[in-house]
């Protein structure tokens, strides 16, 4: 393996260790599996067990239940019980924090326990504490001498385990010597791999959960990469973003992080942690897993072209899959350069475009004043068949195929797109301001001297920008191969992509501009995003106002250009201490307008200030009816009521100058 997974440049997934939970088999190219966890009371049996059917009958293949002590522990015995007697055999999984005691009861019982290496022995404090080479060897001595007997009891027991990691649950002694860093997380996990491997247990899964989806794919990748390098094997991963938030955003979140990593080859099994009932999670985690084989699950190999001749075929990275770094490019108009990503409407499919149907993208037209309004989610760049029969928003432009650019009047405001021979035609007319040049992944269509051509003439050219699609399946390794291509050349023009969607229903598409977008951005790859659409079904009318929103969306999960408030939310289990979907849009309808907040709404305190080291004010269920309110990591007031904690919350974000009144 030459960095992280087997290919770059065309899908081949990772071959993993086998490992059996219960009768399931995962890893080793098996299916990739889907699951999902209980939102009930685990000491409610008859409550989580017909949760549990609901999402069996959804589609999920192993059902996780918070344990939070030894009473859940125990409880599971007659979950699983009833759920046999019901006919039901889904392997279960223990979910363990802080409490050593209610794992080694629960893997007597359940197929698999997960613990976090975060809090199943260290305690987090946020204390920067410095340790001696001396001191932190003594840590994990004390960390092999408590883990060691749920190790035996799996082994005795033949149960699996999920070593999970969470990156805001960090212990405070790896924080001191690795820093919240995707480094740390994949130290902290591979501590206590190494004590089950000394102890010659196998049956592991591993993930690397963050709620910032650049971080977890980092954390992923050199997981592997650090397995690989130091035992000549990798362990099954389970994907997941973890606190995604819930509707569009949480979705488009977390196809961002777990599809990156699953267009890697990455990925033996899935969970989409959505703020929503559990049997909701599990189509969004079907529309993924369906992008990488045929309806029998088997593992599908996508042969793909190389880019460029043979002698550029990529051989070496030019740039680094580990840490994020934004290709470097000069700036064209506002494309490129220190600019964020722009974003370009697709209106190709409209017969006539009238100002109202810019209100789509984030143009409001007021009559009476003559003036347009103009929203934080606004296309820059509209794309469409002619020029436009009104005048435009001040910061709108155009673009237009070459022939019908020619016919408009106003060259300030519209721009050409050119295909590859056009803009190597000398006889065309080009803008002298910009131009955008349009390089499909069809190196068949070009001979190699034309290939050459276009690279040298884009290199002298201080208007072009390039805009990259494929139309193959495997399109986002194609596009990132171009990329690479571009940066050993040493090819600086700004660049766009370009993805085209023909799905009919709308959660596959999110899926679809989500995954193939969003793995080139949290690369560091693209200067902007067009999504196309292309339904087989004429009937369907543009969805423009949907797609806009998905693109800012997409640009806002991987970090590159924030354009609304955030929300990082847990999904809900049997230990949150309140009703976390309500409480999440009563938030969410009062504080919507915080452009560029994060705000973390935690059920308890295992995903509470840990998972809010991104974030900056937090909400998090502190008692029956309290709440705890956070400012980055630290408690600002305790045990608030709920029945005012929102209030509160409103005020500490006034407080610190983050409120904006609408």
């Amino acid at each position: 393996m030459q960095w992280y997974c087997e290919s770059i440049t065309e899908y081949k997934r990772l071959k993993t260790r086998e490992v059996k939970i219960g009768d399931l088999l995962l890893g080793n190219f098996h299916p990739i599996r889907v699951q999902t966890m209980t939102t009930t009371d685990t000491m409610d049996t008859i409550a989580t067990v017909e949760q549990s059917i609901r999402c069996i009958e959804a589609g999920s293949e192993l059902i996780r239940i918070t344990a939070p002590s030894k009473n859940e522990a125990e409880n599971l015995l007659n979950i699983k019980n009833e759920l046999n007697k019901r006919g039901y055999h889904t392997p279960l999984v223990a979910d363990i924090h802080f409490t050593p005691n209610a794992a080694e009861i629960a893997a007597r019982i359940v197929e698999k326990v997960r613990v976090n290496p975060g809090n199943y022995v260290d305690k987090k404090k946020f204390e920067q504490i410095e340790y001696t080479d001396a001191e932190y060897s003594e840590e994990i001595d004390r960390i092999r001498e408590r883990f060691t007997p749920l190790i035996r009891i799996c082994k005795e027991y033949g149960t699996a385990m999920r070593i999970g990691t969470n990156h805001g649950s960090l212990s405070d002694r790896i924080m001191s010597r690795y820093g919240d860093t995707p480094m740390g997380m994949v130290e902290s996990a591979m501590e206590f791999l190494r004590i089950a491997r000394n102890e010659t247990y196998h049956n592991i899964v591993l993930s690397m959960k963050s709620s910032n989806p650049q971080v977890m794919v980092q954390a992923y990748r050199l997981l592997v990469k650090t397995m690989f390098d130091e035992f000549g094997e990798i362990y099954p991963l389970h994907l997941g973003v973890t606190e995604a938030g819930d509707g569009e955003d949480g979705r488009i979140k977390s196809a961002v992080g777990i599809g990156t990593l699953m267009e890697d080859g990455l990925g033996d099994t899935i969970r989409v942690s959505l703020t929503e009932d559990p049997e909701f999670e599990i189509p969004v985690c079907k529309d993924l897993v369906k992008r990488y084989g045929p309806e029998d699950g088997k593992t599908e190999r996508r042969e793909v072209m190389s880019f460029g001749p043979p002698a550029l075929q990529t051989s070496r990275l030019s740039y680094d899959p580990f840490s994020y770094q934004r290709r470097e490019t000069f700036a064209i108009d506002n494309i490129g350069g220190k600019h964020v990503p722009v974003v370009i409407a697709d209106l190709s499919k409209y017969e006539n475009i009238a100002p109202a149907d810019l209100q789509a993208i984030g143009y409001s037209y007021d009559v009476q004043t003559d003036k347009w309004n103009i929203g934080d989610a606004a296309a820059d760049y509209i794309f469409c068949d002619q020029p436009l029969a009104f005048d435009l928003p001040g910061t709108l432009k155009v673009l237009l195929f070459h022939q019908q650019w020619l016919t408009a009047t106003d060259k300030e405001k519209y721009f050409p797109l050119f295909d590859s021979p056009q803009y190597l035609d000398e006889g065309l007319e080009k803008s002298a301001r910009l131009n955008f040049v349009m390089i499909d992944y069809h190196w068949e269509e070009y001979s190699l001297q034309q290939g050459e051509r276009l690279f040298e003439r884009l290199k002298k050219d201080n208007t072009a920008v390039i805009c990259l699609s494929s139309p193959n399946k495997n399109a986002m390794q194609n596009i990132r191969s171009m990329f690479a291509d571009l940066g050993h050349k040493n090819i600086q023009n700004p660049a766009i992509i370009i993805c085209d969607s023909a799905h009919e229903r709308t959660d596959e598409t999110l899926i679809h501009y989500s995954t193939e977008a969003g793995g080139l951005l949290l690369d560091g790859f693209c200067d902007g995003v067009c999504f196309g659409y292309h339904y087989g079904n004429k009937n369907i009318p543009p969805q423009t106002k949907w797609v806009n929103s998905i693109a800012f969306g997409i640009l806002q999960a991987t970090r590159t250009r924030i354009s609304k408030t955030e929300y990082i939310s847990c999904p809900s289990c049997g230990r949150t201490l309140f009703d976390l979907q309500e409480t999440t849009a009563k938030i969410r309808a009062v504080t919507n307008h915080l452009k560029g907040v994060k705000i973390a709404i935690m059920g308890c305190i295992v995903n509470g200030p840990g998972e809010m080291a991104d974030a900056d004010f937090g909400y998090v269920g502190s008692g029956p009816g309290k709440i705890t309110l956070y400012k980055g990591k630290e408690v600002v007031k305790r045990n608030v009521n709920s029945e005012v904690a929102v209030e509160e919350l409103i005020n500490l974000i006034k407080e610190n100058d983050a409120w904006v009144e609408v």
